[in-house]
């Protein structure tokens, strides 16, 4: 038994001995609020009345619903299981599709997934593939642009809003000879003819830009707007 809780034990035996309180705190070195704290706390038939009570708050005012944590940690787990991305951002699109009320922020699924230890990090340096890539020059204005899309975003009607974006940027930049972009599915000409030449490649072809497209699962390929995008989103 630790030596503070012995002093609470002695100390409430000896006030009700008939010890004045006054040469208890004075042999104990202890205040008079001290000792009648612990006179209050005693219970005769529950030997954990002289341990010191936990100061944590019993209730946490903005703490997430545990419904809430729960559905997040589900949609986590079946977006990972059907291989599509799992981060914070997938899955509150998900939970908008799903129509969660509450709908908790980025940053609160964020820390729903680091206190279920459900991120997942590269360990140790990385090793690439390996896989050839031309280096697109960039020494001049407009020699080579990277362009890397925020989605899935999805508009109702068949308009294909990203092109028009596409065109005022270059409005307001210049046209690139090059484009570096990933491969989205935006850029195939339609799932069921991937083959086909896309509007986006039709509208690179009509100014004479030259699309580059980098290998897949390698987003370092694009790291500058790759890095953009994180921080804009």
């Amino acid at each position: 038994m630790k030596d503070e809780v012995k002093k609470r034990i002695q100390a409430v035996h000896r006030f009700f001995a008939g010890e004045e309180p006054e040469a208890i705190c004075t042999s104990l070195g202890r205040s008079r609020s001290w000792l009648y704290k612990w006179i209050n706390r005693y219970t005769e038939d529950d030997d954990t009345w002289c341990n010191r009570l936990s100061t944590q708050p019993s209730m946490v005012a903005n703490r997430t619903p545990v419904e809430i944590e729960e559905i997040v940690k589900m949609v986590r787990l079946n977006l990972y299981n059907r291989n599509l991305f799992y981060g914070a951002q997938a899955i509150l699109w998900e939970l908008e599709d799903l129509g969660v009320i509450p709908l908790p922020s980025q940053r609160t699924i964020n820390r729903i997934l680091s206190r279920n230890n459900l991120t997942h990090r590269r360990t140790g340096r990385y090793e690439p593939k390996g896989t050839p890539y031309p280096k697109l020059p960039a020494l001049l204005p407009n020699q080579t642009h990277q362009m890397d899309m925020v989605g899935p975003c999805y508009l109702t009607g068949p308009i294909r809003f990203y092109l028009d974006g596409t065109l005022a940027i270059w409005t307001r930049l210049g046209i690139p000879d090059n484009l570096q972009v990933d491969n989205a599915m935006s850029f195939l000409g339609s799932p069921k003819h991937p083959r086909a030449i896309s509007q986006f490649i039709r509208l690179c072809l009509h100014y004479s830009v030259e699309p580059w497209f980098i290998p897949m699962s390698e987003p370092w390929r694009n790291g500058m707007v790759e890095r953009f995008n994180l921080n804009w989103v």
